[in-house]
Protein backbone atom coordinates (compact mmCIF):
# COMPACT_ATOMS: atom_id res chain seq x y z
CA UNK A 1 0.00 0.00 0.00
CA UNK A 2 2.83 2.59 0.83
CA UNK A 3 5.03 1.75 -2.26
CA UNK A 4 1.37 2.32 -4.06
CA UNK A 5 0.78 5.59 -2.94
CA UNK A 6 4.56 6.69 -3.47
CA UNK A 7 3.83 5.71 -7.28
CA UNK A 8 0.86 7.72 -7.32
CA UNK A 9 2.49 10.94 -5.42
CA UNK A 10 5.56 10.44 -7.92
CA UNK A 11 3.74 10.44 -11.21
CA UNK A 12 0.33 12.35 -10.11
CA UNK A 13 0.98 15.37 -12.52
CA UNK A 14 1.13 12.36 -15.32
CA UNK A 15 -1.88 10.53 -14.45
CA UNK A 16 -3.72 13.79 -14.30
CA UNK A 17 -2.78 14.80 -17.49
CA UNK A 18 -3.54 11.67 -18.78
CA UNK A 19 -7.20 11.49 -17.43
CA UNK A 20 -7.43 15.17 -18.67
CA UNK A 21 -6.42 13.67 -22.65
CA UNK A 22 -9.17 11.39 -22.55
CA UNK A 23 -12.00 13.24 -21.17
CA UNK A 24 -11.30 15.80 -23.99
CA UNK A 25 -10.37 13.42 -26.36
CA UNK A 26 -13.74 14.23 -28.42
CA UNK A 27 -13.57 17.74 -28.13
CA UNK A 28 -12.37 20.66 -30.42
CA UNK A 29 -9.61 21.35 -27.60
CA UNK A 30 -7.91 18.42 -28.20
CA UNK A 31 -8.28 18.92 -31.81
CA UNK A 32 -5.13 20.84 -32.59
CA UNK A 33 -3.04 17.91 -30.61
CA UNK A 34 -4.57 15.26 -32.58
CA UNK A 35 -4.00 17.00 -36.29
CA UNK A 36 -0.04 17.30 -34.80
CA UNK A 37 0.23 13.56 -34.37
CA UNK A 38 -0.85 13.19 -37.92
CA UNK A 39 1.30 15.27 -38.82
CA UNK A 40 4.35 13.84 -37.54
CA UNK A 41 2.81 10.81 -39.06
CA UNK A 42 3.70 12.28 -42.61
CA UNK A 43 6.55 13.93 -41.54
CA UNK A 44 7.64 10.21 -40.03
CA UNK A 45 6.64 9.08 -44.05
CA UNK A 46 8.70 11.84 -45.31
CA UNK A 47 11.91 10.78 -43.28
CA UNK A 48 11.76 7.25 -44.53
CA UNK A 49 11.20 8.60 -48.27
CA UNK A 50 14.09 10.78 -47.93
CA UNK A 51 16.70 8.44 -46.54
CA UNK A 52 16.24 5.20 -48.34
CA UNK A 53 16.76 7.96 -50.99
CA UNK A 54 13.49 8.87 -52.62
CA UNK A 55 11.93 12.56 -52.45
CA UNK A 56 8.87 13.96 -51.04
CA UNK A 57 6.68 16.07 -53.59
CA UNK A 58 4.36 17.35 -50.79
CA UNK A 59 3.27 16.82 -47.09
CA UNK A 60 -0.24 18.18 -46.30
CA UNK A 61 -2.52 17.39 -43.11
CA UNK A 62 -6.33 18.73 -43.04
CA UNK A 63 -8.90 19.72 -40.52
CA UNK A 64 -10.47 16.31 -40.70
CA UNK A 65 -7.21 14.68 -39.14
CA UNK A 66 -6.04 13.60 -41.85
CA UNK A 67 -3.18 13.55 -44.21
CA UNK A 68 -0.90 12.79 -47.18
CA UNK A 69 2.38 12.47 -48.19
CA UNK A 70 3.40 12.46 -52.51
CA UNK A 71 6.59 11.11 -53.05
CA UNK A 72 8.87 9.58 -55.89
CA UNK A 73 11.50 6.76 -55.49
CA UNK A 74 12.22 5.19 -51.92
CA UNK A 75 11.81 2.30 -50.01
CA UNK A 76 7.99 1.50 -50.69
CA UNK A 77 8.10 -1.25 -47.48
CA UNK A 78 9.99 1.12 -44.76
CA UNK A 79 7.97 4.04 -46.11
CA UNK A 80 5.36 2.75 -45.52
CA UNK A 81 5.88 1.34 -42.31
CA UNK A 82 6.98 4.22 -40.99
CA UNK A 83 3.78 6.11 -40.51
CA UNK A 84 2.52 5.13 -37.41
CA UNK A 85 5.14 3.45 -35.99
CA UNK A 86 7.30 6.73 -36.78
CA UNK A 87 5.22 9.20 -35.22
CA UNK A 88 5.13 6.73 -32.00
CA UNK A 89 8.68 6.33 -31.72
CA UNK A 90 8.48 10.69 -32.32
CA UNK A 91 6.39 11.09 -29.53
CA UNK A 92 7.76 7.98 -26.95
CA UNK A 93 10.95 9.75 -27.42
CA UNK A 94 9.77 13.74 -26.94
CA UNK A 95 8.06 11.83 -23.87
CA UNK A 96 11.04 9.98 -22.26
CA UNK A 97 13.19 13.32 -22.88
CA UNK A 98 10.33 15.66 -21.04
CA UNK A 99 10.52 13.31 -18.04
CA UNK A 100 13.99 12.21 -17.65
CA UNK A 101 16.26 15.39 -19.16
CA UNK A 102 16.06 19.52 -19.07
CA UNK A 103 16.49 19.60 -22.27
CA UNK A 104 12.87 20.51 -23.04
CA UNK A 105 12.86 24.02 -24.25
CA UNK A 106 16.66 22.68 -27.11
CA UNK A 107 14.22 19.51 -28.18
CA UNK A 108 11.01 21.87 -28.18
CA UNK A 109 12.69 24.95 -30.22
CA UNK A 110 14.65 21.77 -32.75
CA UNK A 111 11.18 20.44 -33.50
CA UNK A 112 9.26 23.65 -33.88
CA UNK A 113 12.46 24.43 -36.75
CA UNK A 114 11.68 21.57 -38.47
CA UNK A 115 8.05 21.68 -38.61
CA UNK A 116 8.45 25.26 -39.88
CA UNK A 117 11.42 24.07 -42.44
CA UNK A 118 9.28 21.05 -43.55
CA UNK A 119 6.11 23.01 -43.95
CA UNK A 120 7.67 25.88 -46.49
CA UNK A 121 9.46 23.04 -47.93
CA UNK A 122 6.43 20.46 -48.92
CA UNK A 123 3.52 22.09 -47.89
CA UNK A 124 1.16 23.78 -50.62
CA UNK A 125 -2.41 23.61 -49.13
CA UNK A 126 -3.91 26.78 -47.13
CA UNK A 127 -4.76 24.67 -44.24
CA UNK A 128 -1.58 22.36 -43.88
CA UNK A 129 0.46 25.71 -44.43
CA UNK A 130 -0.80 27.87 -41.86
CA UNK A 131 -1.20 24.86 -39.26
CA UNK A 132 2.42 24.17 -40.08
CA UNK A 133 3.41 27.79 -39.90
CA UNK A 134 1.88 28.48 -36.64
CA UNK A 135 2.32 25.43 -35.05
CA UNK A 136 6.05 25.55 -35.86
CA UNK A 137 6.44 29.52 -34.67
CA UNK A 138 4.36 28.61 -31.33
CA UNK A 139 6.93 26.11 -30.50
CA UNK A 140 9.91 28.44 -31.06
CA UNK A 141 8.60 31.14 -29.34
CA UNK A 142 7.58 28.82 -25.91
CA UNK A 143 11.42 28.12 -26.44
CA UNK A 144 12.73 30.78 -26.45
CA UNK A 145 10.71 33.55 -24.45
CA UNK A 146 8.66 31.34 -21.54
CA UNK A 147 10.33 29.16 -18.43
CA UNK A 148 11.53 25.59 -19.15
CA UNK A 149 8.43 23.87 -17.33
CA UNK A 150 6.29 25.11 -19.98
CA UNK A 151 8.33 23.40 -23.05
CA UNK A 152 7.90 20.84 -20.73
CA UNK A 153 4.44 20.21 -20.35
CA UNK A 154 4.00 20.72 -24.02
CA UNK A 155 6.48 17.78 -24.63
CA UNK A 156 4.86 15.34 -22.36
CA UNK A 157 0.95 16.41 -23.57
CA UNK A 158 2.55 15.12 -27.60
CA UNK A 159 4.04 11.92 -26.19
CA UNK A 160 1.10 11.07 -24.22
CA UNK A 161 -0.94 11.93 -27.17
CA UNK A 162 1.01 10.12 -29.78
CA UNK A 163 1.08 6.74 -27.51
CA UNK A 164 -2.99 7.43 -27.11
CA UNK A 165 -3.70 8.10 -30.29
CA UNK A 166 -1.48 5.85 -32.65
CA UNK A 167 -2.33 2.62 -30.76
CA UNK A 168 -5.95 3.20 -31.56
CA UNK A 169 -5.69 4.85 -35.21
CA UNK A 170 -3.69 1.50 -36.24
CA UNK A 171 -6.59 -0.49 -34.56
CA UNK A 172 -9.54 1.68 -36.07
CA UNK A 173 -7.87 1.77 -39.89
CA UNK A 174 -6.66 -1.72 -40.33
CA UNK A 175 -8.49 -4.07 -38.05
CA UNK A 176 -11.97 -2.18 -37.28
CA UNK A 177 -12.38 -0.86 -41.12
CA UNK A 178 -10.16 -2.70 -42.89
CA UNK A 179 -11.66 -1.48 -45.82
CA UNK A 180 -9.94 1.66 -46.20
CA UNK A 181 -6.88 2.46 -48.34
CA UNK A 182 -4.58 2.43 -45.32
CA UNK A 183 -1.17 2.27 -44.92
CA UNK A 184 -1.30 -1.40 -43.91
CA UNK A 185 -3.59 -1.69 -46.64
CA UNK A 186 -1.16 -0.64 -49.38
CA UNK A 187 1.47 -2.78 -47.51
CA UNK A 188 -0.43 -6.44 -48.07
CA UNK A 189 -1.27 -5.43 -51.61
CA UNK A 190 2.14 -4.82 -52.83
CA UNK A 191 4.20 -7.04 -49.95
CA UNK A 192 1.37 -10.04 -48.78
CA UNK A 193 -0.02 -10.52 -46.29
CA UNK A 194 -3.45 -9.12 -44.84
CA UNK A 195 -4.04 -5.83 -43.85
CA UNK A 196 -5.43 -7.05 -40.43
CA UNK A 197 -2.06 -8.85 -40.09
CA UNK A 198 0.13 -5.21 -40.43
CA UNK A 199 -2.61 -3.53 -38.95
CA UNK A 200 -2.35 -6.66 -35.41
CA UNK A 201 1.75 -6.74 -36.03
CA UNK A 202 2.13 -2.44 -35.55
CA UNK A 203 -0.21 -2.45 -32.30
CA UNK A 204 1.65 -5.23 -30.45
CA UNK A 205 4.97 -3.18 -31.86
CA UNK A 206 3.15 0.09 -30.49
CA UNK A 207 1.86 -1.40 -26.98
CA UNK A 208 5.92 -2.79 -26.81
CA UNK A 209 7.13 1.09 -26.96
CA UNK A 210 4.26 1.92 -24.64
CA UNK A 211 5.61 -0.85 -21.93
CA UNK A 212 8.84 0.29 -22.72
CA UNK A 213 8.51 4.20 -21.95
CA UNK A 214 6.89 3.15 -18.64
CA UNK A 215 9.01 0.58 -17.32
CA UNK A 216 12.03 2.38 -18.13
CA UNK A 217 10.99 5.85 -19.04
CA UNK A 218 8.65 7.02 -15.65
CA UNK A 219 11.80 6.24 -13.18
CA UNK A 220 11.29 6.99 -9.67
CA UNK A 221 8.86 10.54 -9.85
CA UNK A 222 8.20 12.14 -13.25
CA UNK A 223 6.69 15.04 -11.56
CA UNK A 224 7.69 18.53 -12.87
CA UNK A 225 10.13 20.54 -10.66
CA UNK A 226 10.45 23.89 -11.64
CA UNK A 227 13.03 24.67 -9.06
CA UNK A 228 15.57 21.28 -9.84
CA UNK A 229 19.04 22.49 -11.61
CA UNK A 230 20.20 18.79 -12.27
CA UNK A 231 20.54 17.43 -15.85
CA UNK A 232 18.65 14.60 -14.97
CA UNK A 233 15.55 14.35 -13.14
CA UNK A 234 14.78 11.26 -10.60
Amino acid sequence: MNSLMAHLRGHWQLIALTVLLFALWQTPVVAPLKILIVYLHELSHAIAILATGGSVESLTVNANEGGLVISRGGNRFLSLSAGYLGSLIIGAMLFVAAVRTHADRAILGVMGGIIVLTTLLYSREVFAVVFGLVTGLAMLAVARFLPRTYSDLILRMIGLASVIYVPYDIFSDTIQRSYLRSDARMLAEEFGGATMMWGALWIALSLGVLALCLRYGLGADSNIHPSKRSDYKT
